[in-house]
């Protein structure tokens, strides 16, 4: 087990210009979360919900990870087996920051995988081909995404990660999908970064608290990591 999780949301990637559905802008503006990202969605509103998520992969082509990605980058080179990187998010940002092992709790947006099985299909930045179905199986094919009220299987890992973690590190989360002060309560230390206060998260539960952006927290969290790690 690592003993530091890093566990990050939107406001990691924000900076990198990726938006999310709580922008008020961007590619979330002009959809309803309940027609193109609930449980049953493919099945009520399938045309409309593949090409969205072709339009966002189709986004996160030019995008680029930003400092934040690129230092723990680096820090989880360093310290392989002592950190963990757990995220919110279904971009590749950390990916192409150079960063392993990482840990997608809600899906991968490159990735489209069987409705019935277990095969997945990385097409990059591709748009999903509408007549291919499951080369295993035949049956069709959808984003390898986590929608509202779906199962999220790798819940299981990061409760398995959480087991031993002696710092917790929060980046760029509101807390309204995953309880962040529940997984704060696993670890001795915590450090918590955000853009700004959230009524759902209780900062008195950790050790450092830094409100603002990413790339300029980023420096300071990992000057902390660093000297727990020389300890």
């Amino acid at each position: 087990m690592a003993r530091i999780v890093i566990f990050s949301g939107a406001g990691v990637s924000a900076e990198s210009g990726i938006s999310t559905f709580r922008d008020a802008d961007g590619l979330w503006e002009n959809y309803r979360i309940e027609d193109i990202c609930m449980a049953g969605c493919l099945q009520s509103n399938r045309e409309e919900t593949l090409s969205f998520y072709d339009m966002r992969r189709r986004d996160l082509k030019d995008k680029k990870p930003n400092l934040a990605h690129e230092m723990i980058a680096k820090l989880k080179a360093k310290y392989p087996h002592e950190i963990a990187i757990i995220t919110q998010n279904v971009d590749d940002m950390f990916e192409r920051a150079g960063c392993e092992d990482v840990l997608h709790l809600h899906g991968y947006l490159q990735e489209l995988t069987c409705e019935k099985c277990d095969y997945i299909q990385n097409i990059g930045y591709e748009a999903q081909e509408r007549s291919q179905n499951c080369p295993t199986c035949k049956a069709h094919m959808r984003p390898n995404i986590v929608f509202f009220g779906e199962p999220a299987p790798m819940y299981a890992k990061l409760y398995e990660q959480m087991e031993g973690c002696e710092v917790f590190v929060c980046i760029g989360t509101s807390g309204a999908v995953i309880n962040v002060d529940m997984l704060a309560q696993w670890s001795e230390y915590k450090i918590l970064n955000n853009l700004e206060y959230s009524n759902l998260i209780n900062e008195e539960y950790f050790d450092e608290v830094y409100y603002e952006n990413a790339t300029t927290a980023i420096v300071k969290i990992i000057k902390s990591l660093e000297n727990f790690l020389k300890d």
